[in-house]
């Protein structure tokens, strides 16, 4: 007879993935912080490539990983 296993609460490895995928979620919004550009003052650091592309990147890379921590499902052993 095989025993399922239909729990429903996550396991360690999933909450781990899980956690990875939050700090580089937040490390992307804080990758795109920065000063901002106001009526007397024009900031060019706006454009900066790390603002406007490593940082979505990265925070994407983050819920992709979260949903992949997710939806992982272990396979167990008879």
């Amino acid at each position: 007879m095989e025993k399922e296993n239909k729990s429903f609460f996550p396991k360690r490895e999933n909450i781990i993935i899980v956690m990875a995928g939050c700090l580089l979620v937040i490390l992307g919004f804080l990758l795109m912080t920065g000063p901002g550009t106001v009526d007397t003052y024009y900031e060019s650091d706006i454009f900066n490539p790390r603002r406007i592309g490593i940082a979505p990147v990265v925070s994407l890379a983050g819920f992709v990983v979260i949903a992949v921590g997710i939806l992982f499902f272990h396979k167990t052993k008879e």
